[in-house]
């Protein structure tokens, strides 16, 4: 191209050389400008004829306008481009954040959780940058998932996940924290005091249910957080050495407990017996799975006793358990809130409280016996 011969046009400041065709056979024009700019000439390559469908009058314009600063050199353009490629490649994203949070806090209990929700909901941000994330978005993200049918906690679980995700990359330095006038995060509130309740005669059906089912290992499951109340979690990691049948104690070990403290329980005679009753194998854990460790499918025995036993469509299949095992026992006016709070090992009492107004329920049936006392005394008295 260098050899090629310059030629001018009609156009101040704009020439051409004939070149070889990108494409095809034949020639075609490379247009130039060149111009004086804080003293100093400037020669520019514009645009080739058919390639770039280049012309000796937009090759003007484009040096009238960079004459007048409105338009980059395609130098800078491109150097601009290769700066904002290079930048989002290094951007750090919320799926990077993700990645590198599933890394170090792959231990982390809800973390299976966490993966669902990221998976199936927050994908739309994988791309973003925290600082590229505004309220609007939030606002629109929880009105998609409301439309979508998920229900108010779930939506709470999925833009916390997002918030915290966020704090997590902020305090390990990955990114800055984004301006606080411009995101900020609408949770759902949502109304967690449902307590479970199971009549006498759904509990016998529940049973009977459970009597049914092939598997009566794993039916022992169910018994145990219907007799115990212990968390899902506590009782799929329940292990043989937790038990401790001499003095009838369960401890539920720090490592897999909720709050990560060491706690212990009674094993009182329903749970003993049940206990008593499962094979016991060489494997450690009292519910072990396919793989050696404890076990970690329920849904498919959990829904089908549930409709066996012809209990309510809201009822939460195995969280219930421990809801109506509190319910009962907070009801029968022999256990106090307290006691209560122990035996669900609760952290404060902040979480036992929504069984309150069982047990108030349950001081008004023990005061109604001072009608009985007093109107019987009243009527011995008249007679």
């Amino acid at each position: 191209m260098s050899g090629s011969k310059r030629e001018g046009t009609k156009y101040p400041g704009v020439f051409y050389r004939e070149v070889k065709r990108l494409t095809g056979k034949g020639t075609e024009k490379v247009f130039y400008i060149i111009f004086k700019k804080n003293g100093k000439v400037i020669e520019e390559k514009v645009g080739r004829q058919y390639a770039d469908d280049m012309s000796p009058a937009k090759a003007a314009n484009i040096r009238a306008e960079r004459i007048e600063g409105k338009r980059a050199s395609r130098k800078e353009i491109r150097e601009a481009a290769e700066a904002a490629k290079k930048a989002e490649k290094n951007k750090v994203t919320i799926g990077k954040i993700w990645e590198q949070y599933q890394i170090i806090r792959a231990s982390k209990k809800s973390l299976i959780t966490d993966k669902y929700n990221f998976k199936n909901h927050l994908l739309e941000f994988a791309d973003k940058a925290p600082n590229e994330i505004f309220t609007i978005d939030i606002q629109r993200f929880r009105s998609r998932l409301e439309q979508d049918g998920l229900k108010p906690a779930s939506i709470k679980h999925c833009i916390v996940l997002l918030r915290m995700l966020i704090n997590w990359g902020v305090n390990q330095g990955l990114c800055p924290m984004p301006d606080t006038s411009k995101l900020h995060f609408d949770i759902p509130r949502v109304d967690n005091e449902k307590t479970e309740m199971l009549t006498d005669a759904q509990i016998s059906a529940y049973f009977e249910a459970l009597n049914k089912e092939k598997d009566q290992n794993l039916a022992s499951l169910f018994r145990l957080a219907l007799v115990t109340g212990m968390r899902k979690s506590a009782l799929l990691n329940l292990q043989w050495d937790d038990c401790d049948f001499i003095n009838r104690i369960i401890v539920l070990r720090g490592e897999v407990a909720k709050k990560g403290k060491t706690e212990r329980i009674p094993m009182n005679d329903t749970s003993f017996k049940i206990l008593q009753s499962i094979d016991k194998t060489n494997n450690p854990y009292v519910f072990p799975g396919k793989d050696g460790g404890p076990r970690k499918e329920l849904r498919r025995m959990a829904q089908r006793v549930k409709k066996e036993a012809g209990l309510p469509e809201d009822f939460r299949p195995l969280h219930g358990l421990r809801h109506a095992f509190a319910s009962h026992l907070i009801s029968s006016g022999k256990v106090s809130l307290y006691e209560l709070q122990k035996l669900l090992t609760h952290s404060s009492s902040k979480m036992t409280q929504r069984y309150a107004h069982l047990a108030d329920e349950a001081l008004r049936k023990a005061a109604s016996v001072a009608d009985n006392v007093f109107q019987t005394n009243k009527e011995d008295s008249t007679s």
